[in-house]
């Protein structure tokens, strides 16, 4: 509930620009993608009262990894910045991936009773919030669109992604691979990312009688290579 709060924000606002045309769309992944980081306990690397690091051992592999596919029209246009928030709780960054369009605002609040340092050495945006206790939050601008990776410097299995999309026009799949763009009808080019697969790209002609229905394939080869046929 609740993952992907920058997503919501930012279909809101793509649905008081336009609703002439739709892109109807599913992500399509066979197989594990992501591999799990391994945690040391918590006594190992961190003073303080004990936190336990949360897990979510029941959830769908293959829904994890839809959710984390990424869907943004290319394109400097349509550009609306909004608020979205990565919580440090349990020992985790949650959500641990926000989609934003450039030139908004992301906020670091830390919910666990130890200190967190939240930092980025990524080109597109590099900073370091120093530690700070339960209670406090920081907040970074990402002015530009690219990718930011997120740790903790006393944490090393935290870990989140920003993606900062050039414009308002992104979203993510749901569990099940779905997902929906509302935007004017025309030409676009749609591009899909995974962090292990990397970008697949399409080009769709969206038109206000139905919806255009997109599907990209994304898998892993077994020697880990990304195919991209049916996504070209």
């Amino acid at each position: 509930m609740g993952h992907y709060v920058a997503v919501v924000a930012c279909v809101a606002l793509l649905g008081s620009v336009s609703s002439a045309a739709q892109i109807d769309g599913e992500v399509v992944i066979r197989r594990k993608l992501t591999k799990r980081s391994v945690t040391a306990s918590a006594s190992a690397y961190s003073r303080g009262p004990a936190v336990q690091l949360s897990t979510n051992p029941d959830e769908d592999p293959l829904a994890f990894e839809r959710r984390h596919v990424v869907v943004y029209v290319e394109g400097d246009r349509n550009t609306s910045s909004i608020d979205a928030k990565i919580e440090q709780q349990n020992r985790r960054f949650f959500p641990d991936l926000v989609v934003v369009p450039a030139g908004s605002t992301v906020t670091f609040p830390n919910q666990d009773a130890i200190f967190h340092n939240v930092f980025s050495l990524s080109k597109v945006k590099s900073f370091d919030l120093g530690n700070y206790s339960k209670g406090q939050t920081r907040s970074v601008t990402f002015p530009r669109p690219g990718l930011v990776y997120v740790n903790c410097h006393l944490h090393p299995n935290m870990s989140a992604t920003i993606f900062v999309t050039p414009n308002g026009w992104a979203t993510t799949a749901d569990a099940s691979g779905h997902f929906t763009l509302d935007l004017p009808a025309g030409r676009y080019t749609l591009v899909a990312w995974h962090k292990a697969a990397g970008f697949f790209r399409k080009t769709v002609e969206v038109r206000e009688e139905s919806p255009s229905k997109v599907a990209f394939l994304i898998p892993l080869a077994e020697d880990g290579s990304a195919l991209s046929a049916g996504n070209r």
